[in-house]
C-alpha cells in the first residue's frame, strides 16, 4: 500500500495482523463494522477527504447525494435498524402520497396502466432468467404493458433499456418497489445520515479510519484485504481485467424550485425510463423553507450524452411542474456510470458477477459484486459477505504463522 508509514501498522498491530478495507462507502463501512464486531482489528482507507462514496452528502442549504434517498425494507434495513444506524425516518404525508403521476403518451395520468397492475400481481419468482423482460412481459400482459412496466423500472435500475435485461432480474425488483404495504423508508437526512452513524459505530468498535489515503498497491506482507471500490478501481488495484459487469448510465438532476401546492410528489415516465421525486416532501430540512427539492434520474443509452438526458428531464418537468423554469432556485447535474448497482443480462444472475472471494486473502465488495439485492443492498450484502471471510482468513494466517514459528523452534532446538 502506498500512502504513509501509518498504513503499514495500526498502533502496535502490524498490517499483516489486521483486516484492511479499501473504500469508505456503504460497502466498505459495512465490511469494517461487521469485521470489527467479529473481533478483528480493522483499518479502513478512503481516497476522498470524506467518507460516503455516492452517499456522500453535499453541504447545505441543499442536501443531496448521488442516487435515491430511500431504503426498502429487507435484510439491509433490518441489520442497520438493529444497530441504531438509521436515525430518524419519515413517511410521505398522505396529501403527497396521492400526488403520484404517470407520464404516458405525453400526458400526466393519476393511475398506472392496467397491464402494469396485472404484472405486479405475478409472484416475484414467476419470471424466467433466460428471457428478456420484454419477451416475457409481452407474452404475459401484452406489448403496451411490457413497455410501460419496463420504463417504470428506471426508478430502480438506472438503465436505459430495462426490457433488454433478464426477466427474473427485473421482475423481482418490480415486485419490491410496488409491494403492498409500501416497503420504502426515508431517512430524514438521506443516506448521508446513515453513513455518519455507521462511521461512528466503526470508530466505537476500534476501526481506524484514514481519509485522503489512496491505496495504490497491496504489499506482500499483509493481512486480508477487502477492496470496497468500484469495479474499475478494483481492476487497477488488483491488476485483474476480469473484474467487469454491466451497469446503468444515468443523468442525475437535483433541482430546487419555489414551492407550489399543485406540484406532484412523483412523476414516473412510462414512455422512456425516467423518474422525478420531491424528497423535500418527507425531509423538509434538505431545502430552504418555501422551496421543494426534486431529484430526477433519466437513464441514457451508450450513444447518448448528458445533454440528451437533461433535455428529456426538462421536457418531463415542463409537463409535470407548471412554470418550473421561473421558479428554479438551484440545480446540480451529473452523469453517473455504473454507480447504482449491477444489472443482469438474460441468462445470468447475481451469482455470475465477480465473486467476493478473489483468493490469496483478497475480497471484493461493492455495487457490481456477486450479492443479491436492490440498489445499495448489493454493496451492503457484498460487504457483509466479505467481512467474515476476511476475519476467517486472518485467523488462518495467524495459525499458519504460529505453526511455522513452532516448526522453526523445533528445528533449532530439537
Amino acid at each position: 500500500m502506498t500512502a504513509s508509514a501509518s498504513h503499514r501498522t495500526h498502533g502496535t498491530t502490524p498490517a499483516r495482523d489486521r483486516v484492511t478495507v479499501v473504500g469508505g462507502g456503504l460497502a466498505g463501512l459495512t465490511a469494517a463494522v461487521a469485521a470489527a464486531e467479529a473481533g478483528a482489528p480493522v483499518t479502513l482507507y478512503e481516497a476522498h477527504h470524506t467518507l460516503g462514496g455516492r452517499a456522500r452528502i453535499s453541504d447545505g442549504p441543499y442536501r443531496v447525494h448521488e442516487g435515491p434517498h430511500v431504503f426498502y425494507t429487507g435484510p439491509m434495513w433490518s441489520w442497520l435498524k438493529r444497530r441504531g444506524l438509521i436515525g430518524p425516518t419519515g413517511r410521505v404525508p398522505f396529501a403527497d402520497a396521492t400526488r403520484l403521476r404517470f407520464l404516458q403518451g405525453g400526458e400526466l395520468r393519476r393511475t398506472p396502466p392496467r397491464g402494469l397492475l396485472r404484472l405486479a400481481r405475478i409472484p416475484a419468482g414467476g419470471a424466467p432468467v433466460d428471457e428478456t423482460y420484454t419477451e416475457w412481459a409481452t407474452r404475459t400482459a401484452g406489448p403496451a404493458a411490457a413497455a410501460a412496466t419496463a420504463n417504470f423500472m428506471g426508478v430502480a435500475l438506472f438503465h436505459h433499456d430495462p426490457g433488454s435485461l433478464s426477466a427474473a432480474f427485473v421482475h423481482r425488483r418490480f415486485r419490491r418497489v410496488t409491494g403492498m404495504p409500501p416497503g420504502v423508508r426515508y431517512p430524514l437526512g438521506g443516506f448521508g445520515q446513515v453513513l455518519e452513524l455507521m462511521a461512528a459505530r466503526a470508530r466505537d468498535l476500534g476501526v481506524r479510519i484514514e481519509t485522503s489515503a489512496r491505496v495504490d498497491e497491496l504489499p506482500a506482507d499483509r493481512g486480508p484485504v477487502i477492496v470496497a471500490t468500484s469495479l474499475a478501481a478494483a481492476r487497477g488495484l488488483l491488476g485483474d481485467d476480469s473484474l467487469r459487469w454491466s451497469g446503468g448510465r444515468t443523468v442525475l438532476l437535483d433541482l430546487a424550485v419555489r414551492r407550489d401546492r399543485r406540484d406532484p410528489f412523483v412523476v414516473s415516465d412510462l414512455d422512456r425510463p425516467g423518474w422525478v421525486e420531491r424528497f423535500s416532501a418527507v425531509s423538509p430540512l434538505i431545502a430552504p423553507r418555501g422551496e421543494s427539492l426534486y431529484q430526477a434520474q433519466f437513464p441514457v443509452g451508450p450513444d447518448e450524452g448528458k445533454a440528451e438526458g437533461l433535455a428529456r428531464a426538462e421536457r418531463v418537468l415542463g409537463v409535470a411542474l407548471p412554470g418550473w423554469r421561473a421558479r428554479e432556485t438551484w440545480r446540480r447535474t451529473a452523469l453517473a456510470q455504473d454507480r447504482s448497482g449491477a444489472v443482469d443480462p438474460p441468462g445470468t444472475t447475481w451469482r455470475d458477477r465477480p465473486a467476493v472471494d478473489r483468493g490469496d486473502g483478497v475480497f471484493l465488495a461493492g455495487d457490481q459484486v456477486a450479492a443479491d439485492g436492490l440498489l445499495g443492498e448489493v454493496a451492503f450484502g457484498s460487504g457483509l459477505t466479505a467481512a467474515p471471510l476476511a476475519v476467517g482468513a486472518l485467523g488462518a494466517q495467524r495459525r499458519d504463522r504460529g505453526a511455522g514459528a513452532r516448526a522453526a523452534l523445533d528445528l533449532k532446538f530439537g
